[in-house]
């Protein structure tokens, strides 16, 4: 009787997550998932091999940033099909979290491996409870895309979502962001979360409009950051929903200044006093009354 080759027992891929700033936060399960593995792919090697040396640990490296790791997956998978121990880990955070790690976790669920994710610090969500800003509901939408006009659209579209947004940012980029968020948003709460668990972290809130001008004058600052904006207020919602009602999709692309302008026009045609008018209309579109007033009696004088 022949001998019978036996397949060799698949391994496993472990998503590690790791500190994004403070190394204090590095769990016992993270550092014995490294030990354990055969080797550990990851975005850039110089930073998980400075934390490998601080955890006294030595294992072959493996780049898979986002502009290898599609063409290298389905060979890290062949390893833990052929029985290897495999770890991820994204240069801070939880892996695939707007990082190349999603490919990889998901060819290997795909082939079948056990995929193993160890918890680990999030900056989003670190950042949405040192806000303060209310967190009952969320939306992570990760990095806003680099030109103005598109940006701004999709802040249009994220507009009726009924919780806080969350937007990571580059230093060089986050005043570009600030400036679509307080077009879209003027008068929603804004937060800007920099330096996370690091010695000087730092959380900026303010009106989105005020918080543009505050980093505006704080010039050049460092460090990966997030971006949260507060849930709409219950005006903001009603008038989302009764443009949907009234007409069946709402322009992502109109101004809110000219929908304003328009609203003030048609209520003092109706002959609806001016102070009626702002209290009014500053709730549904949450903007200060003051600012409003000013504006009807703009309209109001360009229309006599």
């Amino acid at each position: 009787m022949g001998e019978t080759t036996k397949r060799p027992q698949a391994g496993k891929l472990y998503i590690v997550g790791t500190p994004i700033g403070n190394l204090g936060d590095l769990t016992p399960r993270a550092a014995a998932a490294f030990e354990a593995a055969d080797a550990i792919c990851c975005e850039d090697t110089r930073v998980t091999s400075k934390l490998l040396a601080h955890l006294g640990i030595s294992k072959p490296l493996v780049r898979c940033d986002e502009n290898v790791i599609a063409g290298r997956a389905p060979q890290l998978v062949e390893r833990t099909l052929a029985g290897e121990v495999l770890a991820f880990a994204s240069d801070a955070g939880m892996p695939g979290v707007s990082d190349p790690g999603q490919v990889l976790v998901d060819a290997a669920r795909e082939a079948g491996v056990p995929v193993e994710v160890i918890p680990g610090p999030t900056a989003c969500i670190t950042a949405l409870v040192a806000t303060g800003i209310p967190c009952e509901h969320f939306f992570f939408e990760g990095f806003l895309p680099r030109k103005h006009g598109e940006r701004v659209r999709r802040l249009r579209r994220l507009a009726s979502i009924p919780g806080a947004l969350l937007f990571y940012e580059s230093p060089h980029r986050a005043e570009d962001s600030l400036v679509a968020i307080a077009e879209v948003f003027p008068e929603r709460e804004a937060a800007l979360c920099r330096e996370l668990t690091k010695l000087h972290e730092e959380v900026l809130r303010a009106p989105a409009s005020e918080l543009l001008e505050l980093v505006r004058e704080r010039g050049e600052m460092r460090g990966e950051m997030v971006l949260v904006v507060a849930p709409p207020s219950e005006a903001e919602l009603e008038r989302h929903e009764a443009a949907l009602a009234a007409g069946g999709a709402v322009d992502l692309d109109a101004n809110p200044d000219d929908l304003l302008t328009a609203d003030i026009a048609e209520a003092l045609a109706a002959g609806e006093p001016a102070n009626a008018i702002a209290k009014r209309l500053s709730q549904r579109y949450s903007r200060k009354k003051r600012d409003v007033y000013n504006l009807v009696l703009t309209v109001q004088a360009e229309s006599e």
